[in-house]
């Protein structure tokens, strides 16, 4: 091939390349161009571009769709800012000076402000339409620079936040439901605890007003029933009316009072292994003077070894009292109930009580456990308040355990509940004698006792008076109010103390701390005696420093032991109040002390 021939084709070639890539200039021109029209004429969002002043150049068809304006209406005469929110854009000028430091006008500049510094910036806006609507817009601000990266405009792409910002103001508006149904449920949640407080304080209330007349007709009562010489016939039946009446009601009372301390929720319960051995002891023990008036025959179960159970022992007891004494109720005449004791695999025992009365049919059954139902026997000759058996689901419910019943017409019915059951080695279990204390007391005549009661009620101290006329080596003192019985404790130096709580001037509780704390009368046991019943009352009582803590109405029996109780943890004291020595009878006095011990101090 010639020299020539060669130059041609170089030349050929070099043509060839330069037209490929023209072409490909050509392709890349026309792309960007159909990006750039692509976006301009997009009618998805609004694409808006200003001189470096802010005045509009570009405005495009979805800003013309979104805003209602055609572009010759706004390129080259306004800004931005010209058709947008004022309010906003002042608020924007306020809060970007306070967070770069630096005075912004409120304005076009207020937009522009951060992409001017070539800070990326996206936010909320607020377009007005040509027709003077309002549309909520989210707003991407670009700063536009030449080759020397001066500033020669700015973008503004915007879109429609209508759909988002309904949703926000619907999540709102929810929101400040939920938090108005929330406020309203809390004060709801006030209502009803006050309400539940002014219940359980009127309940406390009328506990101890009903008691306080209780314990004079329940007291005297007993003291005629106990008397020498015994009553006639005639005088014991009535006496054996009002004490069967009188005890009924302080059992309605005591029923409300369970009732109404379970469905305000401050019962309290203390669950813990529990020997069922011991516990049907003490109910087998409490149940048959009642099985035997009414002929009835009630049959336990000889169980080996502790059966225990995780359980408040009162309230089992409570429970198990109270099964037993409707299945002796609702029985025939020469009747029989049988108590059982099972273990389930479930990890529960039951106990269940089986009696040969009539019976329930099933609509009956269906209205079981609901408070104040005796399922028509209202008019029967046995009484009762059907508070029993509502109180004992609760109790058993709230001890985590179930009960039912299952019933024949004509043949008898089987209550039931079960609790969980403990190993049983299990080594916190610690059975309670509750049993009366065998006391021995010097008999009568062979020295004086000395008790001081406390008591503003002239019924309540008057049955006291007669009480003690049984036992004649005790010398009863009597206050009306605390400050005297505390001045006369002082001065009297009793050996026993019997305190009621509500008293004149200041309370019980009060006159006990007094009395503790002082060193003079620090020693003497005092017994609590009052109508306040319920069992905060009692704790609050047991936790002030009582000795024993006894409710009105009183049971004669106990509150003799009680007594004597007391009486055998006195010690000897000296004229200072200090302990005499066992087994010196003759103290050595104190030189401070009296030459004369105050009458009543030394046993």
């Amino acid at each position: 091939m010639s020299t020539k021939s060669k130059g041609i084709d170089a030349v050929r070639a070099e043509d060839a390349t330069k037209v490929f890539i023209e072409d490909q200039d050509r392709r890349t021109l026309f792309k960007t161009g159909a990006l750039q029209s692509a976006i301009l004429n997009s009618a998805n969002f609004s694409s808006i571009a200003t001189d470096e002043v802010g005045v509009i150049q570009i405005f495009n068809v979805g800003a013309e769709r979104m805003l209602g304006y055609k572009a010759n209406e706004v390129v080259d005469l306004v800004t931005p800012a010209d058709i947008s929110d004022p309010l906003e854009l002042l608020t924007r000028a306020q809060a970007l000076s306070q967070e770069l430091d630096t005075p912004i006008a409120p304005g076009f500049d207020a937009m522009v402000f951060k992409a001017r510094r070539g800070i990326e910036d996206v936010y909320e806006l607020t377009y007005i339409r040509k027709d003077g609507s309002r549309l909520p817009a989210v707003v991407s601000v670009t700063a536009l620079q030449d080759a020397a990266d001066a500033i020669i405009g700015y973008l503004l792409i915007g879109t429609d936040n209508t759909s988002r910002k309904l949703i926000e103001d619907e999540r709102n508006r929810l929101d400040a439901v939920l938090q108005d149904s929330l406020l309203e449920l809390s004060l709801a949640k006030v209502a009803a605890e006050e309400a539940n407080q002014a219940k359980s304080e009127f309940l406390s209330s009328m506990s101890h007003e009903l008691r306080s007349p209780l314990n004079a007709i329940l007291g005297f009562a007993q003291l005629m029933e106990s008397g020498t010489p015994p009553p006639a016939a005639v005088q014991k039946d009535s006496i054996d009316q009002i004490l069967q009446a009188g005890w009924y009601l302080l059992e309605l009372i005591n029923e409300v009072l369970d009732l109404s301390l379970i469905e305000s929720g401050k019962l309290s319960l203390s669950p813990e292994p529990t020997s069922l051995v011991e516990l049907l002891a003490d109910c087998q023990a409490m149940i048959e003077p009642q099985a035997a008036k009414s002929a009835i025959r009630v049959y336990f179960p000889m169980l080996e070894g502790p059966w225990l159970i995780q359980a408040d022992r009162t309230r089992v007891k409570q429970v198990l009292i109270n099964l037993l004494t409707n299945a002796i109720k609702y029985n025939r005449v020469g009747g029989r109930v049988d108590v059982r004791c099972t273990k389930g695999k479930s990890g529960r025992t039951r106990i269940s009580v089986q009696d040969s009365g009539e019976g329930l049919s099933p609509d009956k059954l269906a209205q079981l456990f609901q408070p104040f139902n005796r399922l028509g026997q209202e008019g029967g000759g046995q009484e009762g308040t059907g508070i029993g058996l509502v109180t004992s689901k609760r109790l058993v419910e709230l001890m985590g355990g179930r009960i039912g019943m299952d019933s024949s017409v004509g043949v008898g019915s089987e209550f039931w509940f079960e609790l969980a059951s403990c190993a049983d080695n299990a080594t916190t279990c610690e059975v309670v004698d509750t049993g009366p204390v065998a006391t021995v007391l010097p008999p009568p005549g062979s020295g004086t006792r000395s008790l001081l009661c406390i008591e503003d009620n002239p019924a309540n101290l008057l049955l006291v008076e007669r009480l003690l006329q049984r036992r004649p080596e005790v010398r009863l003192m009597t206050a009306r109010d605390g400050r005297t019985g505390v001045e006369l404790a002082r001065s009297g130096q009793p050996e026993v103390i019997l305190m009621d709580i509500n008293l004149p001037g200041i309370s019980g509780i009060t006159a006990l701390r007094i009395l503790r704390a002082d060193v003079a009368t620090a020693h003497i046991p005092v017994i609590a005696l009052s109508a306040n019943a319920m069992p905060h009352d009692i704790e609050k009582g047991m936790q002030a420093g009582f000795f024993r803590y006894l409710t009105k109405p009183i049971k004669v029996a106990e509150f003799m032991e009680t007594i004597d109780l007391a009486l055998l943890t006195v010690v000897p004291r000296d004229s200072a109040g200090l302990p005499t020595p066992t087994g010196d009878p003759h103290p050595a006095e104190s030189p401070t002390a009296p030459q004369e011990e105050p009458e009543g101090e030394r046993s």
